[in-house]
């Protein structure tokens, strides 16, 4: 498959979302797996690595920092601001003086002394989204930065922030359970020449059919948060895998193979992120950069998980409030 374009670079269609590497699924890996999981991602041809500064308030980026130094001109290393942790809390700033030095620490943090693609990671609604890309807008003048991206925002959101600096990115979820970007800001990616990373495209591991029961995730895990893995939701959810499960048999491929698959046929300026603390899994994924499947594997899986098949939302109230997507319902 053809590199696709993230500003200035050419990257892989596949690239890696870090998170899970230092936060948020639970207990992380040790620092020998996690670094195997990105000599893993080099080996398998994966350029763009996408961690922030919240995760692991810091530890990703350090463990980018302590391992892909070497690599550095191989890779396209991206990083966010503008949500951080502050006294063990996540907090969302989006003022100029604090995304200033927010910068500083990611610089150090990742050993580097330019971020090729840094991404406002939520606009703070209090600061208006002007202010907030003027300044990364200089920090692209001082060489610090190469390219600026955007996270969880509208049509409406990107269009003002494009006129203030040309944005390279929008990330936002997307996968075959949440649909979101195709309201508004999945077209306005692609008529304002603007790339879309969609993380979560396996579905928090709900396409890959890797989880029983949400009852057994531990007490640190995300998702136990998240309305489509509460019990009122996921006893419903659970009745698609068995169809699931044969669309990936007849596909001749994995759960998540497909899920990928899906994202990247569907429009040649989607870059999915998909995260995992596996070697095997991540060479897996990685596959997907090379498989050819039959336009009616598509129609079926599109069939199987959509918006109207899928119970609860995908974030909880207090969150949505967060974010400036387009919602479906």
């Amino acid at each position: 498959m053809q590199p696709r374009r993230i500003g200035q670079t050419w990257v892989a269609p596949i690239g890696l979302g870090c998170m899970n590497l230092t936060h948020a699924y639970g207990t992380p890996p040790s620092f020998e797996v996690a670094r195997d999981v990105l000599y893993a991602a080099l080996d398998a041809g994966i350029t763009h690595f996408d961690c922030a500064a919240l995760y692991g308030f810091g530890k990703s980026e350090t463990l980018l920092g302590q391992v892909l130094p070497p690599f550095r001109s191989r890779i396209h290393l991206s990083s966010k601001c503008g949500m951080t942790g502050v006294d063990g809390k996540r907090v969302i700033d989006g003022r100029p003086d604090t995304l200033r030095r927010t910068l500083e620490d990611s610089l150090r943090r990742l050993r580097t002394e330019v971020i090729d693609l840094y991404y406002l990671h939520r606009w703070d609604k209090r600061v208006p989204i002007e202010d907030s890309i003027g300044e990364m807008s200089r920090m692209v003048e001082s060489g610090k930065v190469r390219d600026i991206g955007l996270s969880e925002v509208s049509a409406a959101t990107l269009r003002r922030a494009h006129a203030v600096h040309p944005i390279a990115a929008v990330q936002s979820e997307y996968s075959l359970w949440s649909r979101n970007a195709e309201v508004a800001v999945l077209d306005e990616c692609a008529r304002l020449g603007v790339a879309f990373i969609a993380f979560s495209p396996i579905a928090r591991g709900f396409l890959a059919d890797a989880i029983t029961d949400p009852e057994q995730f531990t007490a640190n895990d995300l998702r136990r948060s998240m309305p489509r893995f509460q019990p009122e939701h996921w006893v419903h959810n659970a009745t698609l895998l068995p169809a699931w499960r044969d669309l990936v048999r007849d596909a001749g491929c994995t759960g998540a193979q497909l899920a990928l698959a899906w994202l990247l046929q569907k429009a040649p300026h989607i870059i999915p992120i998909p995260g995992t603390t596996s070697v095997d899994h991540l060479r897996e994924n990685a596959l997907a950069m090379s498989l050819e499947l039959p336009p009616d594997i598509y129609v079926r899986a599109e069939g199987i998980v959509n918006p109207d098949t899928v119970s609860g939302p995908r974030y909880p109230s207090a969150t949505q409030l967060e974010i400036d997507t387009e919602e479906l319902r």
